[in-house]
């Protein structure tokens, strides 16, 4: 590369419409010019989750403004950019197509190569944005709708050691959120009840434990709260807030050391790889949780591994990300053309068998 890359990003594959402007430069790291996300959380917030019809329309409303946003902010024109490169899947198909057919018009209006990103890529691929790390790092998606645990030796080059057999630990925490009469997102209300809650009084079961390798549950996890909650109904005729509280942070203490003693062993499996500097990144919406993210920082410190966890902007679902990913992608020549579709499902590892099931459409995770 011999002069600077600027990109527009685009992402719509949930309830975030994004746009982002990235400037790579011949040396040094990325910078995010620009970075606008419209929130859907007040359109959803009655009906306990996403609306895929809601989230579509909305999405359809607001790309061209964000994109609009997004060009000011930065400082930057349509003329002045090298590609455009947008979220082609997975997610809710809504909101694929919208941000697929909102690309494809800037992308032949400015005459502009088009990339495809996978989302998760993005989100895999977000440690080198932030932290300029080398290949191969362990990397754990952990979403509202993702968990597994990947080796990432290059922008199209994934290997899933392994991953949820059911639901996220972010479905599970919207979940639990709705089961205790807690707002959503449930991820930050569940989190915020915990830090007043006792850990010990409710002992929740850790999935998958006692069995090897890396995959793992949370379905069970929820409906053992369920249960202690009813329990605690019958016993009382009600919850009071210390209960809630209480419920929160045992499931909470739960997910957390699920999830540190299964990086535990993806650590093994990655560093069997010898790699020159071992990294262990997370992204996604649960690497927030400020529980989780100290158990797997301490899990990285007993094997020595770097660990990272990029800013929670940009572990969220955003465009700057697609925008690093479709870079990264562009660099090694790829680009796609107008025929580029939509994808409800694509994962990462292509050979590894699917983990929640395979249809018509290919793949779910």
């Amino acid at each position: 590369m011999t002069q600077p890359l600027i990109l527009l990003g685009l992402e719509s594959s949930c309830d975030d419409t994004a746009a982002a402007i990235l400037r790579i430069p011949t040396t040094g790291a990325a910078e995010i010019l620009s970075s606008v996300v419209f929130g859907q959380t007040a359109l959803h917030s009655d009906f306990g989750g996403v609306v895929p019809e809601i989230a579509a329309r909305a999405h359809t409303e607001k790309l061209d403004l964000c994109v609009r946003d997004a060009l000011a902010q930065s400082g930057v024109a349509l003329r002045d950019l090298d590609a455009v490169a947008v979220t082609a899947g997975p997610g809710l198909i809504g909101g694929v197509i919208a941000g697929v057919m909102c690309a494809k018009g800037i992308a032949a209006g400015a005459n502009l190569p088009l990339i495809g990103v996978n989302h998760l890529a993005g989100h895999a691929l977000t440690p080198r944005l932030t932290d300029q790390i080398a290949y191969p790092y362990l990397m754990l998606l952990v979403s509202g709708g993702h968990c597994q645990f990947l080796i990432v030796r290059g922008p199209d080059d994934f290997t899933r050691l392994g991953g949820t057999i059911d639901d996220a630990p972010g479905e599970a925490f919207d979940k639990t959120a709705r089961l205790l009469g807690l707002p959503q997102p449930g991820g930050p209300a569940v989190e915020h009840e915990a830090r007043k809650g006792d850990a010990k009084r409710f002992r929740f079961p850790r999935p998958l434990l006692d069995r090897p390798g890396c995959d793992l549950s949370f379905s069970g996890l929820k409906t053992a709260l369920l249960r202690a909650r009813d329990q605690v109904i019958a016993e009382k005729s009600g919850l009071t807030p210390q209960d809630r509280a209480d419920l929160c942070a045992g499931f909470q203490a739960a997910v957390s050391d699920v999830l540190a003693q299964k990086t535990a062993r993806a650590l093994v499996a990655y560093l069997a790889e010898n790699p020159a500097t071992p990294v262990l990144a997370v992204a996604g919406g649960v690497a927030a949780n400020a529980s989780i993210r100290a158990g797997l920082e301490r899990t990285a410190a007993e094997v020595s591994a770097r660990f990272i966890a990029p800013p929670l902007a940009l572990c969220t679902d955003n465009a700057a990300m697609i925008a690093y990913a479709g870079a990264e992608l562009f660099m090694t020549g790829h680009h796609d053309d107008m025929t580029l579709a939509a994808r409800p499902r694509w994962p990462l590892d292509r050979t590894s068998p699917a983990m929640l099931g395979s249809g018509k459409k290919g793949a779910k995770a």
